[in-house]
C-alpha cells in the first residue's frame, strides 16, 4: 500500500508537469495568433468585450462534432444572430481572406479547446 501511494505521489506531479507546459504553450500560441489576427479587439477568454467570451463559446459547443466547421465558416464570413443576447446584435465581421483559412482553423481549435482544458 505504501509503495502504491509513493508511486502515485511521484507519478501524479510528473504527469502534470509533462502535460501542463504543453497546454500552457498551446494557450500562449492561440492567444498570440488571436492577438495577431485582431480577435482581441472584440473577444477575451473569460470576459465579454463585444463578442462572447471564448470560454462561453467553448462550453456551448463542447461535444458538438459539427461545431468546428460551422465556426470556421462564421469566422471566415462573419455574421450575427448566434449570440445576440451577449452582443446586443453587434455582428461579427468577416476575417477571411485577411486571416488565412489555416489560421482561422487554428483559432477555432484554440477556442474549442478551452473548455476541455478546464
Amino acid at each position: 500500500m505504501k509503495r502504491a501511494i509513493l508511486s502515485l505521489a511521484v507519478a501524479l506531479p510528473l504527469g502534470l508537469a509533462l502535460c501542463g507546459p504543453a497546454k500552457a504553450a498551446d494557450r500562449a500560441a492561440g492567444l498570440a495568433l488571436a492577438r495577431q489576427s485582431g480577435c482581441l479587439a472584440c473577444h477575451s477568454i473569460d470576459k465579454k468585450v463585444v463578442g462572447p467570451p471564448w470560454m462561453m463559446v467553448s462550453k456551448h459547443y463542447l461535444g458538438d462534432k459539427g461545431a468546428k466547421d460551422r465556426l470556421v465558416k462564421k469566422v471566415t464570413k462573419g455574421g450575427k444572430g448566434n449570440w445576440t443576447k451577449i452582443t446586443g446584435g453587434v455582428p461579427m465581421p468577416p476575417y477571411g481572406p485577411r486571416v488565412s483559412h489555416e489560421n482561422i482553423e487554428k483559432l477555432v481549435d484554440f477556442v474549442l479547446s478551452l473548455a476541455k482544458d478546464k
